[in-house]
């Protein structure tokens, strides 16, 4: 429901072994009780005055307990002050020969988009030029905007199209911007507020997915045309290109333009029919062409002329004698495709092995970048085509037990920026250059928290169906096995996002620096073991990830790192349904658990936000195996009045429109008419998010670090 640039999600050294049953057919029978009546269907008006006046109600109470706590105020000082320090690392884009970077700090509430030089860059105190001011924007126009980034055009980068939203919502506001003079073009390109995507396709054309009035949004409220619009021309005038169907229910039918260092282009429509199945069409003089590639894979940029894609299952392209895994990493020739688009030959880059499994894919000028897991650990590979026109690879000597990412690359040469980041280690940054295969720290995050007492283990448990599932421990190294430690265990398990070591400065600060446990499970539904990890749990084989969840919890205890009356649960979206499912299905084993902007009405899913985009995930109520298993898990359903549960933190936002509200104030709703205790809070920004700004976040952050402690350390 959250993912890398030319793929979607949604909605936090190792070898396992996969069982015979951990990823064939597996469906415990399942009990489907009488559906409940749904008497909160009132709670759907997001804005009514009804609606508000019982999240008013519920924030008051909330914070009568937890905003009075005696260290609530301090904690939320605490949060502001490393969420707002000037030591945090200023992550680089690369853009119009300059390095930008947006900044929020305590001055800068909002945010300030900014630019220097990367020489200047790489020294210890840059100078920075304010190319941006959102706070100053959003005083002159009246508005809460919250900036969401910018899309520029490739590969000069110097016309951009600003994302203004507000209050933090998906939807955006588009307006053209111009990175050398640092303004907003006078009548330049201006896309009014939608859910909507465009690309540039060149310096006075742009493609654009949005709502152009009935019969041109799916039923899960995305775009399902694409139109390009030029430059001085109405927008209603701009020129269809492409047209789905109103049953494309999943991220919305979207344009993007790929370019590489040698000034190859391609224009590509994607085309979302459920949540992981994509239809792929190149731009070419005839119109849209539809592509022959298979209907789970991602794209993964153009560089030396070569179309790179990621599979995400087994693909027999026509004519080979064998089938291409899940997991690999392959390229076209981009004159093949734009020659005969639905007759592709491609050629193998990466292919998965049994522990190491690719991640994200970026490209520089002339090379192409790969980060992978393996056993959980990140790797970073520059790949090359050689004189013969083989692939060829380089491995970039990045340090154990840290995640990598690829921060930013550039069109323009072959320097790139790696950052790294560890539960324990503060986040760092290195500057690459493909062209060398040379990497070089150049910034380090300044401590946030005391670590110098921690230390992080891995170790793993047994799922209910025998499948070992990996999961860190992040705990004192003088920690007794008595199960008194006070301990926070988290996951997210859904839609292949990878669950890999990160810094947190608030939680590090808040809960690891004050004697607490964290532990994050490697559950299935991720992608820390490819897409076969992620199909082991989609729809009726989704209780696997519970199960798997659970594993961990018992091997916690069994282990004597913690027991059930020092144990606390966190998720957030799906891991928010994660964290309710584990309410419902094993009250007994947790002390805390805190549900953050969740789905939790399972049954109605489908017709909340934009819930009808995860039917791949999840499965429909429309099909009655899918209906059935659905009712069994679903959270908001399985509530019992005769079950003694753990008092709950129920956090979500107004302004999320991408989960939503509801789910929180449903089930919330439903735990006060069978009379059990919980919190409830509702930001009243964010988005699917904790708050719009430094501000809203540390207040969250308090009162969820507030709740924790009064019930696992008190």
């Amino acid at each position: 429901m959250f993912r890398k640039r030319y793929a979607y999600a949604p909605l936090l050294g190792f070898l396992f072994v996969v069982t015979s049953t951990g990823f064939g057919p597996r469906l415990a029978a399942q009990a489907v009780p009488a559906e409940q009546p749904d008497n909160y269907t009132w709670l759907e008006d997001i804005h009514g005055e009804r609606s508000m006046a019982w999240v008013q109600t519920h924030n008051d109470r909330t914070t009568a307990t937890l905003d009075k706590d005696p260290r609530f105020a301090g904690w939320q000082k605490e949060a502001l002050t490393v969420l707002d320090s000037p030591g945090r690392i200023a992550n680089p884009g690369f853009s119009a020969g300059y390095i930008y970077n947006k900044w929020d700090d305590a001055e800068h509430v909002r945010g300030i988009l900014r630019r220097t030089t990367l020489e200047d860059y790489l020294k210890p105190d840059p100078k920075w030029e304010t190319v941006l001011d959102y706070d100053a924007l959003s005083k002159a126009e009246h508005e809460s905007w919250v900036g969401h980034g910018y899309d520029c055009l490739d590969p000069d980068q110097e016309l951009c199209l600003v994302a203004l939203s507000s209050g933090g919502e998906d939807a955006s506001t588009l307006r053209e911007f111009n990175m050398k003079t640092g303004k907003f073009v006078d009548g330049g390109f201006t896309l009014p507020r939608a859910k909507q995507r465009a690309a540039w396709l060149d310096r006075d054309t742009v493609l654009i997915s949005r709502d152009w009035g009935p019969g041109t949004m799916s039923e899960a409220g995305y775009p399902i045309t694409v139109r390009e619009w030029k430059r001085g021309t109405p927008l209603e005038s701009a020129k269809e290109v492409f047209r789905g169907e109103v049953k494309d229910n999943g991220y919305g039918n979207d344009p993007f333009v790929l370019v590489d260092g040698e000034g190859h282009s391609a224009a590509i429509i994607r085309r979302s029919l459920t949540t992981f199945t994509l239809e792929h069409y190149i731009l070419l003089p005839g119109g849209a062409k539809k592509m022959g590639l298979p209907n789970k894979v991602e794209m993964g940029g153009l560089v030396k002329g070569y179309l790179i894609v990621s599979l995400n299952e087994d693909w027999k392209p026509a004519g080979q004698s064998s089938a291409i895994p899940q997991g690999a990493i392959i390229a076209f020739k981009l004159a093949d495709v734009e020659k005969a688009p639905d007759q592709l030959k491609p050629e193998i880059i990466f292919a998965p092995s049994d522990r190491e499994f690719a991640q994200d894919v970026e490209t520089t000028a002339n090379h192409l970048l790969l980060t992978t897991l393996d056993h959980v650990q990140g790797r970073a590979y520059v790949y090359s085509v050689d004189a013969s026109g083989h692939w060829i690879r380089k491995k970039l000597p990045v340090p154990d037990n840290q995640t990598v990412g690829v921060e930013a690359t550039n069109l323009k040469d072959d320097r790139f920026f790696l950052s790294l980041t560890g539960f324990t280690a503060p986040s760092s940054l290195w500057l690459g250059d493909a062209e060398k295969g040379s990497l070089v720290q150049v910034k380090a995050q300044v401590p946030q928290f005391d670590a110098s007492n921690l230390v992080v283990e891995q170790f793993e448990a047994s799922s209910k169906d025998g499948t070992k599932i990996p999961y860190f421990v992040v705990h004192r190294k003088n920690m007794p096995l008595d199960g008194s430690n006070p301990t926070l265990l988290s996951a997210y398990g859904g839609f292949q996002v990878a669950e890999t070591p990160s810094y947190s400065p608030v939680m590090g600060k808040l809960w690891l620096e004050k004697g607490g446990v964290f532990v994050d499970a490697n559950i299935r539904g991720g992608g820390e073991f490819g897409p076969a990890w992620h199909e082991a749990g989609l729809k009726t084989h989704r209780q696997r990830i519970y199960d798997d969840f659970y594993a961990v919890a018992q091997d916690l205890v069994a282990r004597k790192i913690t027991s059930r009356q020092k144990l606390g649960i966190e998720g957030g979206s799906n891991g928010g349904l994660l964290m309710g499912v584990e309410f419902t299905q094993h009250p007994e084993m947790w002390k805390a658990v805190v549900i953050a902007v969740p789905l939790l009405d399972m049954l109605g899913f489908e017709h909340m936000s934009a819930g009808a985009s995860w039917v791949g995930e999840y499965g429909s109520v429309s099909v009655p195996e899918e209906r059935a298993f659905l009712a069994s898990i679903s959270p908001y359903n399985q509530l019992k009045p005769t079950v003694n549960y753990p008092e709950p933190l129920i956090w979500t936002t107004t302004k999320d429109d991408r989960v939503g509200p509801v789910h929180a104030r449903k089930f919330a709703a439903r735990l006060e008419e069978f009379h059990k205790p919980f919190y409830f809070y509702e930001v009243t920004e964010g988005g699917h998010g904790s708050g719009a700004d430094h501000k809203q976040q540390a207040h969250t952050s308090a009162e969820v670090y507030t709740y924790l402690t009064r019930k696992l350390m008190d």
